[in-house]
C-alpha cells in the first residue's frame, strides 16, 4: 500500500510497530500535533485488542519525585500530582 493511501491511524500504527515514541516524536515523524496523535492512539489502541499484538504505554513520570502513577496513560498531564512539578517525561507508546 502507498504511504498516500494509508489512513492517519494506520501511520501510527505502523511507527508505533517500527519503534516507540512520544506523542511529541510521533507527531514530528507523521506531521500532526501531540493532541491529535494522542486521540489517534486510542482508536489505535482498541484496534491491535483482540489480536496477537499488544498495545503498550510506559506512563509520563515526574522528574523530579519520579511519580509515575497516572490515572490516564494517554494524556499529557501539566503537572505532578504528588510535588506539583512541572517538569514531567512524556508517556512512550509502542505496538509489540
Amino acid at each position: 500500500m502507498r504511504e498516500a493511501d494509508e489512513t492517519t491511524r494506520q501511520r501510527l500504527a505502523d511507527a508505533l510497530r517500527a519503534e516507540p515514541g512520544t506523542p511529541s516524536e510521533l507527531a514530528v515523524r507523521l506531521e500532526l500535533t501531540p493532541e491529535s496523535v494522542l486521540r489517534h492512539a486510542e482508536h489505535v489502541s482498541r484496534s491491535v485488542d483482540g489480536t496477537d499484538e499488544q498495545f503498550l504505554v510506559a506512563p509520563p513520570t515526574c522528574q523530579d519525585c519520579g511519580f509515575d502513577a497516572f490515572d490516564d496513560l494517554l494524556n499529557r498531564p501539566s503537572r505532578c500530582p504528588e510535588c506539583k512539578s512541572e517538569s514531567l517525561s512524556e508517556p512512550a507508546l509502542t505496538i509489540e
